[in-house]
């Protein structure tokens, strides 16, 4: 059940990633541990079930490798609790346990992948960097209703359609859906989008006219909102939250 150790040079990574490894077997934790730091990651450990939960969801971790045999709290239940503690870092299980059904149960427990001992050290890397990978692009894709934003990649879609934005409207809706659903004096968004430049009020009228008219207009119902004397939001709910306080005199008519 151990890893074969393989040398390359071909994963030496230029940015840290922090990893944790919950493993009960202290020879083969160390093995991976060199190996890993080999390519630039920084590793911790915990030996059983149980501390691989409160490391987990007390410090913060680009993956986490589990083992499925651990004392305590076995690798299954471990990550259920991992889930249902609010820990979302992406799990990579090790395991012997190769059938379909065991692969299923963890999924259902919340792992995102596995490798299946015994496996070469660079092949595992390789695993790690394609988990964490496709945890970032998730991370860079957001929904709004029916509204789905790639900020990475500056991808719009509503209900499907793509959508295309100059970049003065992606930073207008950047500044909105970083607020979501709280309303935006105007005065904010123009400071946001155009630090270094006087205010234009007709300015913003003309960018938001547009993002409108790309973003609302074809569709059944208006995500931006004005809210007169405040400022402007985007929502896909009825009710537009208010921060107390908050005035903005200038012209809403966008």
């Amino acid at each position: 059940m151990s890893f074969v150790i393989v040398s390359v040079g071909l994963f030496i990574s230029d940015s840290s990633m922090r990893i944790l490894i919950v493993e009960d077997d202290a020879e083969l934790s160390t093995s991976m541990a060199e190996f890993l730091e080999l390519q630039g990651a920084e590793c911790d450990f915990a030996y059983n079930g149980l501390s691989g939960v409160e490391l987990a969801t007390e410090t913060s971790f680009d993956v986490i490798l589990l083992d499925l045999m651990l004392p305590k709290l076995d690798g299954f239940d471990a990550c259920s609790e991992m889930r249902r503690r609010g820990c979302s870092t992406p799990v990579l299980m090790l395991t012997a346990m190769d059938t379909t059904e065991d692969q299923l149960d963890g999924f259902r427990a919340g792992v995102d992948d596995y490798v299946v001992k015994p496996c070469s050290m660079p092949l595992l890397w390789a695993r790690i960097g394609a988990l964490i990978k496709r945890s970032q692009n998730q991370q860079a894709l957001h929904h709004l209703g029916p509204l789905e934003i790639n900020v990475e990649s500056r991808n719009l879609k509503r209900n499907g359609k793509a959508i295309s934005l100059t970049p003065t409207e992606w930073r207008i809706l950047e500044v909105l859906l970083r607020h979501s659903p709280k309303v935006v004096s105007r005065s904010d968004i123009e400071n946001s989008v155009w630090p270094d430049q006087e205010p234009d009020p007709g300015r913003l009228n003309v960018h938001l006219h547009s993002l409108r008219k790309s973003l609302d207009k074809p569709f059944d119902y208006p995500l931006i909102k004005t809210v007169t004397g405040l400022g402007l939001s985007i929502s896909d709910e009825d009710k537009i939250h208010v921060i107390k306080g908050q005035s903005d005199e200038g012209p809403n008519n966008a």
